[in-house]
This record gives structure tokens, sequence and C-alpha cells, in this order.
């Protein structure tokens, strides 16, 4: 480094020499007058050495030329002005003075081939790297010709690490069509990517368009999912305002990119009204939602946030992760089973929660169906405990998390969680807390669920399978679902079940198919898709409502009330007493006793 720095320092001491003596042979367009070589010769020395200063003061030997643009350029200019000046200075101050054009030549010469040095050194790289083996590069084509497009173009030519090669843009501004961009084409609209991904045997699509919302991403990611190639997308806004993108920023285009829709947006002052400067107690804090709820919770100022887990290793990673992002929350991360009473009762006692999110459950429908008793014991006597608890130490509130599988439940995990939107519903008829349940469908991506199932089973070159051709499900992101979780409960004056508005259910099928294809595979021709008919307590579609259920309105249209199902309070809880009896003797026979406490639940085995 140091040794090339002393070089540029030569060669930009020897472009001041020779640019003083061009300036006047030019001038004179040919021999010079020996007078003004007389003179030159007395300035040449203190002009090359105070020129290398001045160059040095405006970064000309720190500038990476490899990467040279605009900013270096105007740099070397504005060097240039200023060793002319010094020029005609030390030129009027020692009496050695030139003809006044000379100064304006010495000017251009020194920018030419100060300038030229330079960009030289960047023009040869650049046929290096050009002219090195290309049949180990990757083909890409970069959807977007904007400044984001541009800036990845130039990242991908000029790294040595980068094993790609940019064939074309698509951007579906007309104006743009058939111009270039550093010699790369602009094809044309979205309409031409499948045809332009063929011609070029494109392998890999980059979408950089940060500003497109989540309808526009859709369709553009529709029509590149058949083309086979790998694509990848900007996640958004923020690097390109920060003028910071690179390659590394691009991300694998997920199943919710083609959702087409916008993120659904939740009025953030009335979830900060309820949770800031409360302590808030989250059970299953580490898992898929519970984990989610802690974030958004810890970013709305808790005077205190208790995370409740059984498995270490969530809680721990969440932990963790909560530390490093909000370093003066005051934290608390308990190993304990909601199953466990006097442990519960004990942290109740110690922490005194204002707001508990209930969302410890076994939720793995095939698994519990194995093993009903266990769902028995922790969806059902785990929230019991909590709710109880809840009530004796005084919580101001206490949120259920449900499913949209305790309606009409087939299997036993949706009718434990029926059971407990029961015991929610009637605690709250004899306690000062306020208790809820919010019912939702699928997540995306969460753990146990059908998304990342299909991805591991693409990465091992499938098959795919799919339980049903027709079957159907309601989906949502975690953060969208946690966030709708966060703002039911400010609505929540008790007792109410309240319903996530899921939109549009999405059949399996396509999912499986958009999954492959945006992996870069062709379905049931490169990846098999194999049906394995439905699950125990499995059904062809999910329902959010009851028909005894009527729906209420509350401010957000996306979040529902449902009307309270009359319980026999004192039928019920002579029931849950049974049931604890039978669960822990491990009986056979728990579904027949669990459809006596729902009389809704229909489990196909009995």
């Amino acid at each position: 480094m140091l040794i090339r720095q002393f070089l540029l320092v030569i060669l930009d001491f020897i472009i001041v020499i020779v640019s003083s003596y061009l300036s006047l042979f030019l001038r004179f367009n040919g021999p010079i007058d020996s007078l003004y070589l007389k003179h030159l010769s007395y300035v040449f020395l203190p002009l090359g050495l105070i020129s290398i200063v001045i160059f040095g003061l405006f970064k000309l030997y720190r500038s990476l030329w490899q990467y040279a643009s605009v900013p270096e350029l105007r740099n070397i200019i504005y060097a240039s002005i200023c060793s002319a000046i010094l020029n005609i200075m030390i030129c009027e101050a020692t009496g050695n003075k030139m003809p006044l054009s000379c100064y304006f030549i010495y000017f251009l010469l020194v920018v030419i081939l100060l300038g030229g040095s330079r960009f030289m050194y960047r023009y040869i790289r650049m046929h290096k790297l050009g002219s090195k083996e290309k049949l180990g590069l990757q083909k890409v084509m970069i959807i977007g010709a904007g400044l984001a497009g541009e800036k990845i173009l130039k990242e991908i030519n000029d790294s040595n690490y980068v094993a790609q090669e940019v064939k074309c843009f698509i951007d579906d501004d007309p104006a743009k069509w058939n111009r270039t961009i550093h010699g790369v084409l602009i094809y044309g609209g979205r309409d031409k990517i499948i045809e332009a991904a063929k011609k070029y045997g494109i392998e890999q699509i980059l979408v950089a368009i940060p500003s497109a919302d989540k309808k526009e991403l859709s369709k553009i990611l529709d029509v590149c999912k058949e083309t086979k190639c790998q694509i990848k997308r900007l996640p958004g806004m923020f690097q390109f305002i920060n003028g910071d993108i690179h390659i590394s920023d691009f991300k694998d285009v997920e199943i919710q990119d083609l959702l087409g829709r916008d993120p659904i947006k939740v009025n953030l002052e009335e979830i900060m009204n309820y949770v800031t400067n409360q302590v808030v107690m989250v059970t299953g804090g580490g898992g898929s939602i519970g984990s989610e709820i802690c974030r958004q919770v810890a970013a709305n100022k808790p005077k205190q946030l208790i995370i409740v887990d059984i498995y270490e290793n969530s809680a721990y990673d969440i932990q963790q992760e909560l530390k490093r992002k909000y370093p003066e929350l005051d934290l608390k991360v308990m190993i304990a089973s909601v199953r466990n009473t006097v442990k519960i009762n004990a942290l109740f006692e110690k922490y005194h929660p204002d707001i508990i999110y209930h969302a410890a459950a076994h939720k793995h429908v095939p698994l519990m169906e194995d093993s009903p008793n266990e769902a028995i014991k922790n969806n059902v006597f785990g929230t019991l405990n909590c709710v109880r608890a809840a009530d004796k130490y005084g919580a101001k509130r206490f949120i259920l998390i449900s499913t949209d599988k305790a309606v009409n439940p087939t299997n036993i995990m949706g009718a434990t969680k029926r059971i407990c939107e029961m015991i929610v519903q009637t605690y709250n008829k004899r306690s000062k807390t306020d208790y809820v349940a919010v019912r939702f469908g699928n997540v995306l991506g969460s753990n146990g669920s059908v998304i990342p199932l299909f991805k591991k089973q693409i990465q091992e070159g499938g098959p795919v399978t799919v339980t049903h051709p027709d079957i159907i499900r309601f989906f949502m992101t975690i953060p969208e679902a946690v966030s709708l979780v966060l703002q039911a409960g400010a609505y929540a004056k008790g007792g109410e079940i309240f319903i996530l508005d899921m939109g549009e259910p999405v059949k399996i099928l396509d999912m499986a198919k958009n999954l492959i294809k945006l992996s870069g595979f062709e379905p049931d021709v490169d990846i098999k898709i194999e049906f394995t008919g439905l699950r125990p307590g499995e059904k062809l579609y999910e329902e959010l409502l009851m028909k005894e259920e009527g729906l209420q309105d509350t401010p957000n249209h996306l979040i529902h009330i449902g009307k309270p199902i009359e319980i026999d309070d004192e039928k019920f809880y002579h029931q849950l007493e049974d049931l604890k009896k039978a669960a822990y003797a491990e009986t056979d026979h728990i579904r027949e006793m669990v459809q006596q406490v729902v009389p809704t639940y229909h489990p196909e085995n009995i």
C-alpha cells in the first residue's frame, strides 16, 4: 500500500512538471522561448512539491481507484484548480511570469493527466476482470434499472469475489427499454422476464426494486417463479435510503412475498398505552408466537418483561436477542413448566405481573393425537394454573393465545384449546382480572408449520408431501398475528374471544408448488408432490367462528369479537376435576371425557 502511494506521488510530481512544460509548448505551438524555459526552471520544484501536498489534502492518495467514480473525479478537478492557482501565485511572486493562457492550459493538462492515470488503472483492472474465464460465472438478471440496480451491477463488475455476470436488466419504464447501464442492456418490461431468462440462460434473478409495495412485488415474483431461476430480492427501502446496498443484502424470496398484500398495520399508540410501564409475563416465550410477543412488548417499553418457558434453548435465544436490542430492558427469563402449580404461583407471587400473554401449549396436531393425555395436562391444566395465579395475585389482564382449531374441533389439540377458552370465559365472571382469548389460524414459518417442512423436503430433492389436494388454511405472518394479538389486548374488557381476520384462505397445494418454483425447480418434474392423506384429527378447512357465536366489530376491522357461549360453570369445573384425574391416571378413554366437556368436539376414532 505504501509503495503504491509512493509511486503515485512520483507520478504526480512528473505530471506537474510535464504539464508545466506542455502548457508552454502548446502556447507557442512548438519551440519555447528560452526566457520562459528559464522561468520554468526556477518554479517547477516548489510547484511540484506543494502540488503534491495539495493532492494529498484532496485524498488523491487514499482512494481505491478500482472503484473510482464521480466523487474521485470531482476531487481531481478541485485539486487541479488549486494547483493552477498555486502556479500563478508562485510565478507572480518570484517574478517568473508566464503567458496567461499557459495557466489555463496547465489546469486542463493536470486534470487530463491526473484523471487519466487514475481511471486508466480502473479501466485496465475492469478489462482484466472482464477478460477472465467466464464459464464458471452465474448468469444474473436484475429487475429494476434504477439506482439500486445500478449499484448492484457495479458491485458485481468491480468485485473479484462475486462469481456472477449480469446479462440484462428488466424495467417497466418504456423510456429505458433497449438502452444500457454500464454496457448491460435493459431488455424490456416484466412481460419479457421469461423470454430474457431463456435467451441469456439466466440462473439467478435479483429483484432490486426497494420501493415496490407487496402487491406489486407479488405480481413480479409471480412471473419470476415460472423461470426456474433462483430468485432473491432486496428486503426494503432502509438500505437504499442509507446508500448501503450490497449483494449480501439480497434475501431468498419467501412464500409470504407471494401473498400479494401489504403488511397489516396496527395502532401502536393503543398498544403502548396498556403495555408501557407494566410488568408483562409471556408463557411459552421462547416459541414462535411467544418470542415475537416478547419482541414487540420489549419495543413498547414495559416496566419489566418475564419470559417463562420449559425449553431452555429457545428461552436462551430470545433472552440473548432482547439483551442485544434492548440493553435497558428489565428482563427475567425463567425455566418452568406451566403444569407446575407451585412454581407458577411462586413466579406470580414474586413478580406480580400486570399483563399475562399465555402462549405455552402443545400445538402439533398429529403428535397430540398420539399423546392426548399430555395435551390435556399441558394445554388445559397448564392454562388453569396460570389463570388461577393471575386471579390470586391481582393481574390486570390475561390474554390466551388460542387457535382456529378450537372451532368444531376434530383433534385433541383443538379440543384442549376450546377448553382453555371456556376456562378463560368462566373465570372472567368470578375475577377482577380481565380474561380474554385471541383466536387465529396458521402463521407462516412458525415452528412445526408446513413451510419449514416443505423447504427441508425441497432441499433434500423431494418429494414434497401434501396431505390432500383440496386442503386449505388461513395464513398470516408471525409479526402480523402478534401485532393484532397486542392490539386485541388493548380492546379487552373481559370475557371476549377475539377473532383475527386472516384474509383469504390459501390452498396448501398451491403453496407447495410456489415454493418449489421459487427454489428454481418445476413441480412434478424436478421435485415430485405426493399426497399422503389427511392425518388423524386434520380437517380440509379450518373455521374461525362457531355457529352459536355472533360477531362484533372493533375499531380495527381485522379484529372481531365472538359472542360468548353460555356455560354451566359448576358443571364445567366438576368435569375439569374428573378430566385431570383421568389424564394423570393415563386413561385410554380421555377423548370420550373431552367430548363431554366440548360437545362440538367430533373426533374420527370415537
